[in-house]
């Protein structure tokens, strides 16, 4: 099937925090018939996140295919550039063009329905509702706002969206009777009741305006997005079982199965969708990242607002939820490893056009149908077109312009913004740069975000955050010592703050200061004494330390806690090659890549311990996958090339012990180096050059 010439349309959903760790059990009891359908006649697999785990930037880079040190969309608001307060984030500051953009030049119809940051409006071919819909709206004591201006393109449309919002005050009965049973009990006027009603009413608003769209344009893509599962997990995760100790009986029996029934509210808003969408439609459903909703349930309820909210992206898993169903996919596979940066690059090649290598993300080809999949060009950035992008005098990096702002003010063209409303910028910018930094580290680039870490630290010592990142970037440069001068006297400040007790413990183990280490160490294993979250970062602190005993005992805790972890699954299978046992470790990097295909270190292991087992046919066949999904993984480089020696390939051979040299001088120290039965070991063995 040629993809420029299927009649399909697609329809890309979005469910923020959606998590399979839900979906499962309720799609076994019958609870969730739409996105089973889906899943029967389609594929379905994790989809990973990336850092910093926080919405606004997450969606952006789901809709651009790139990480937000590109897109430029780095907090939920943003200063005005008037320097007068701030905005949520707009559409104006992205850097970079939206699939939509891309699609609007290339002559393909399109419609976007509540996306986080596109509001104001752009003017692409299509339509757009923003995800200011409810801005105002449903404020209590006010008549319903009007809806703000160039909150829908095009105008023709504004009143007729405007006409079907759903105010909370109108909530059917019948739907909070649905999410809340026991609502008359709770009383309408409670606090957590209304918050249901609003963010639910925003729900469906957002579905009502996806469908009115559907009905009355044109399309051949469409994007919508939920933010429902996400807000309300904020909220209502917390009561949800196993009952958490600062839940009450009553509480739990009030609120219990309303994070279960919003998901089936999901399910069903799905199927109407799915029914305005017609026959001819190909799905791709996504999340930006999981919720925890079992142990590892952070506790942040007696926290002051201020640690809450540096806090409440702990509530987030690293995998969210893919499921892609359709003509143009083929059916009953598991793809490699996805990441939310791949959905973009999947969307242009399945619409029949090309990504751009600018893309930070991959085309999920093995799912596809055909695989007649056009070339990939440099940056769709680089081609003019309709697209759609606000003109340059709408767009700017609210961040300078807030700094050009204050050099005005400081010149004395204009008054001086007032200390509260300076106060709020200055933090917003801080936190802004801090995500800025947060991202540059999750692509490997630490020196870059080291030299933000230290603006920040050095204006804020005292915000922990700050003080953890830039001990962690220098871990990452190998600056032990560096990490160690500042992380040892933070946690003198802070004797409870765990993250940087771990970091003593691995600093202090990487620089040999044997009385140190154990001293710290000795100190986290009390600390850490019945903790469930810290089982996995003790599994790998002995395991560092060469204490295989105890770190397969902390390992095999934190897969009891959570038996979908593919990392712990992983750091077992590294113990136990590391003990000497073969067999296991391969059975433990299967039991990873069971749970997903998203981790390189997984068929790293899995090859290693196959090469052991004198199975080098299929030993070479990890090392490749791992490269597939990590081609900066040098012991898979190093491997690869001494077993090709050994079976004469040289060409290919010589390739990749260069690549391992080249990484090895940037990253001196690896676990197969520095274990047993390792790339050493097998080279010694073999009388093969190491």
């Amino acid at each position: 099937m040629d993809l420029t010439s299927s009649t399909n349309k697609l329809l890309v959903i979005g469910w923020d925090a959606a998590d399979w760790q839900i979906i499962d059990p309720l799609i076994q009891a019958g609870r969730m018939p739409h996105l089973q359908r889906l899943i029967q006649q389609g594929v379905r697999s994790p989809l990973k996140t990336i850092e910093p785990k926080l919405s606004p930037l997450l969606w952006t880079s789901i809709a651009t295919g790139k990480v937000a040190s590109k897109h430029g969309i780095l907090n939920f608001v943003e200063p005005k550039p008037d320097g007068e307060g701030l905005r949520v984030s707009q559409s104006t500051s992205r850097k970079t063009k939206a699939v939509w953009n891309i699609l609007s030049q290339n002559g393909i119809d399109t419609w976007v329905v509540g996306w986080y940051a596109s509001h104001p409006a752009e003017p692409i071919r299509g339509a757009v509702v923003t995800n200011l819909l409810h801005e105002g709206f449903q404020e209590i004591g006010t008549e319903a706002a009007p809806l703000p201006p160039l909150s829908v393109h095009p105008v023709a449309l504004h009143e007729g969206i405007a006409a079907t919002r759903l105010h909370y005050q109108h909530f059917p009965q019948a739907l909070l009777q649905q999410l809340v049973p026991r609502h008359k009990e709770v009383g309408e006027s409670d606090d957590r009741i209304i918050s249901l009603k609003k963010r639910m009413s925003y729900a469906v608003s957002i579905e009502t305006a996806a469908i009115q769209l559907m009905h009355q344009q044109e399309w051949k893509a469409g994007f919508i997005f939920f933010d429902a599962i996400d807000t309300m997990g904020h909220l209502f995760m917390q009561y949800r079982k196993p009952q958490m100790q600062h839940v009450t009986e009553k509480e739990l029996r009030w609120f219990g199965e309303v994070m279960d029934e919003v998901y089936c509210w999901h399910d069903a808003s799905l199927g109407r969708l799915l029914e305005a969408a017609g026959n001819d439609v190909d799905i791709l459903m996504v999340s930006d990242h999981g919720f925890h909703s079992g142990a590892m349930r952070p506790s942040i309820e007696h926290l002051p607002p201020e640690r809450r909210m540096e806090l409440e992206s702990s509530w987030h898993r690293p995998f969210g939820i893919l499921v892609a169903s359709g003509n143009r996919f083929i059916g009953g596979i598991t793809p490699g490893p996805c990441s939310i940066l791949d959905i973009t690059p999947t969307c242009l090649n399945l619409l029949g056009l090309p990504l751009g290598k600018d893309m930070d993300g991959r085309a999920l080809k093995e799912i596809f149908a055909t695989q007649d999949i056009p070339a990939p060009i440099e940056s769709w950035d680089l081609i003019d077109g309709e697209h759609g992008l606000h003109p340059e005098d709408m767009r700017s990096n609210p961040i300078e312009t807030s700094a050009a702002i204050q050099q005005l003010i400081d010149l004395g063209y204009l008054a001086a913004i007032p200390e509260s409303t300076r106060e709020q910028i200055d933090l917003v910018e801080r936190e802004s740069t801090f995500n800025l930094a947060v991202s540059h580290m999750s692509m490997q680039e630490f020196g870059i975000a080291a030299e933000l870490f230290e603006k920040l630290h050095a204006h804020k010592s005292d915000i922990v955050r700050y003080t953890i990142c830039l001990a962690q970037c220098k871990m990452a440069l190998y600056d032990f010592k560096g990490a160690m001068s500042i992380a040892e006297p933070a946690y003198a400040g802070n004797p409870d703050n765990m993250e940087l007790l771990l970091m003593l413990c691995n600093g202090y183990t990487e620089l040999e200061n044997t009385k140190k280490a154990e001293e710290y160490t000795r100190t986290a294993e009390s600390a850490c004494a019945g903790k469930q979250e810290y089982a996995l970062s003790l599994a790998n602190l002995f395991f560092l330390q060469h204490r295989y005993s105890q770190a397969e005992t902390h390992a095999r805790r934190a897969i009891g806690i959570n038996k979908q972890d593919p990392l712990a699954h992983t750091l077992l299978g590294k113990i136990t090659l590391a003990s000497g046992k073969f067999e296991q470790a391969a059975g433990h990097a299967l039991d990873a890549l069971e749970v997903t295909q998203a981790v390189p270190e997984a068929h790293l292991l899995l090859g290693v311990a196959l090469l052991w087992l004198g199975d080098g046919m299929n030993a070479m066949q990890s090392f490749r996958n791992a490269l597939h999904f990590d081609n900066q993984l040098k012991d898979a480089h190093r491997f690869a090339g001494m077993l090709l020696s050994k079976i004469g390939q040289g060409q290919e051979a010589a390739y990749h012990l260069q690549k391992a040299e080249e990484l090895r001088i940037l990253n001196p120290v690896s676990f197969i180096h520095e274990h047993p039965f390792g790339a050493r070991d097998f080279a010694m063995k073999n009388n093969l050059p190491f």
